[in-house]
């Protein structure tokens, strides 16, 4: 028995979309349409941010919305088209990234400028502190990220620095010390 039988879609005239699905075709078209090089950066960008902010295995509303934030921005996309290009990197680095992150970000490196890199490094940073709060899981990704894209020491210190009163590290060394001084 065919599948589409078996389905009971043989024959069956094709449902009206929905002004939602439309919308989504509509934007799906328009990234398709990019140049091949420009999608692939994009995607390996929207990729390496996902890797970020799933590093602790969830990826906060405030990481999402950075994400889109960055995405729309520096990628010089409509919000909508920004919107679906984090979802579907969410989406690929929850189902492929422990097998696939090093791959991704190794091609972003051989995609991008020195300048790229360290852009990127930043908006990882910054993606890690949307809930004000980078955990030692996050800041260890963005370590191995840092590293994978052929950046040295210094320039992780630097991109960290903007942030570094959201290392969890730090906060609990800060309680630690008031705990003693009582």
């Amino acid at each position: 028995m065919p599948i589409l039988e078996f389905l009971g879609l043989a024959g069956a005239p094709r449902k009206e979309a929905s002004p939602e699905a439309d919308v989504i075709r509509h934007i799906v078209g328009e990234l398709e349409a990019l140049p091949e090089d420009r999608a692939r950066y994009l995607a390996t960008f929207a990729w390496v941010l996902g890797r970020a902010a799933h590093a602790d295995s969830h990826v906060s509303d405030d990481e999402t919305r950075k994400m889109e934030d960055i995405v729309r921005v520096l990628g010089h996309l409509p919000e909508a088209q920004a919107v679906l290009v984090v979802e579907m990197a969410k989406h690929q680095v929850r189902l492929f990234g422990g097998t696939q992150n090093y791959v991704v970000t190794r091609e972003f490196r051989d995609l991008s400028t020195p300048e790229q890199r360290i852009e990127l490094l930043e908006c990882v940073f910054a993606v890690s502190a949307a809930d004000e709060s980078i955990t030692v899981v996050e800041e260890g990704e963005a370590r191995k990220i840092c590293t994978e894209l052929g950046l040295d020491h210094a320039e992780f210190v630097r991109a960290r620095a903007a942030y570094v009163e959201h290392l969890e590290a730090l906060k609990a060394l800060r309680g630690g010390r008031s705990a003693l001084a009582r």
